[in-house]
C-alpha cells in the first residue's frame, strides 16, 4: 500500500446511546450512599446497562446483580435502550430469586429505570428504588 500511495482511511467510530439522565421523571433518594455491602443475599440488588457491538450496530444489555452474592441474578438483552430492558431484567430476576419485601433496587437515574413502568414493577414486588446521582457511578 505504501508504495502505490495507498492509505486506509479509518471509519468514523460510531458511539452507541447511552443513559439519558436528563429528564422530568421523579428520581429516588440514593439509600446506598456509595456504601455497597449486603449482609444477606435478595436485600439488594444494583441494576445497570451496558452495550455490546455486533455487526449490525449495538446490543443492550441489562443486568440485575445481587450486592451481597455478586450474582447476575437477571439479565435481558435488546437492540435499544427503552424501559421494556431494564424491566424484562427486573422481572427475570424477580421470578429467579422471589425476593421478600423490603429489598433495595439500586441503579442509576437513567429514564429506563425512573419511567412509570419500572418503578410500577418495584412498587409490585414490594421493593424499594434507590438511585445514584448523574456522574456517580
Amino acid at each position: 500500500m505504501r508504495r502505490h500511495g495507498i492509505r486506509a482511511l479509518g471509519g468514523r467510530r460510531l458511539r452507541p446511546c447511552t443513559t439519558d439522565s436528563r429528564h422530568d421523571l421523579p428520581i429516588a433518594p440514593d439509600l446506598l450512599k456509595q456504601q455497597f455491602l449486603a449482609a444477606l443475599p435478595n436485600t439488594v440488588w444494583l441494576a445497570d446497562i451496558t452495550y455490546l457491538p455486533i455487526g449490525e450496530g449495538w446490543l443492550y444489555l441489562a443486568a440485575v446483580r445481587d450486592l451481597a452474592t455478586r450474582k447476575i441474578v437477571g439479565w435481558s438483552m435488546r437492540e435499544h435502550m427503552r424501559t421494556e430492558l431494564t424491566s424484562a431484567a427486573l422481572m427475570i430476576a424477580t421470578q429467579r430469586q422471589r425476593p421478600g419485601a423490603g429489598l433495595i433496587c439500586h441503579s442509576d437515574c437513567g429514564s429506563q429505570y425512573a419511567a412509570e413502568a419500572y418503578r410500577k414493577q418495584l412498587v409490585g414486588m414490594k421493593a424499594t428504588p434507590s438511585m445514584s446521582r448523574t456522574g456517580c457511578c
